[in-house]
């Protein structure tokens, strides 16, 4: 049941894998794929049409991949291959192991982002309130100069 996979690939924690989030993880297999591109990847495995991949529209990408439906130059092609996983010989868990893993690495990326957006934000804050300081402290240095 993927509504209880803690997939950490899915930023969402929501048991899926959405466009942005696929847009991570072709990313970081070295893959990066277009808006369009990612959109037909999902379309291609998307049986319940809700433009996002569950764990078993993720299975599917592997079955079809295992039986030659992918064309050579499509994204899933690429994320079949560059997976490191065979469904076939290391089974559903293997593939649900690897779904979660990408997922998590997906979320640690973020997570390291929004770290660095932070610091910079504070970064930022701190030059501008010394920017302001030094104005004050100008401003009051120019009335006793005067």
């Amino acid at each position: 049941d993927v509504s209880g996979l803690s997939c950490r690939y899915d930023a969402g924690k929501d048991g899926f894998i959405d466009l942005m989030e696929l847009k991570l993880m072709m990313e970081k297999l070295g893959a990066p794929q277009t808006h369009l591109g990612l959109k037909n990847m999902i379309k291609e495995v998307d049986e319940d049409l809700d433009s996002k991949l569950s764990f078993r529209e993720f299975l599917l990408i592997f079955r079809k991949a295992a039986a030659g439906e992918l064309q050579e130059d499509s994204g899933l092609h690429a994320l079949a291959r560059l997976s490191e996983i065979d469904v076939s010989t290391e089974g559903v868990k293997g593939a649900k192991n690897f779904f979660e893993a990408k997922a998590q690495a997906i979320n640690e990326a973020s997570r390291f982002e929004e770290e660095i957006k932070a610091e910079q934000e504070e970064k930022k804050k701190q030059a501008e309130e010394l920017k302001q300081r030094k104005a004050a402290f100008k401003e009051l240095q120019s009335t006793f100069t005067q």
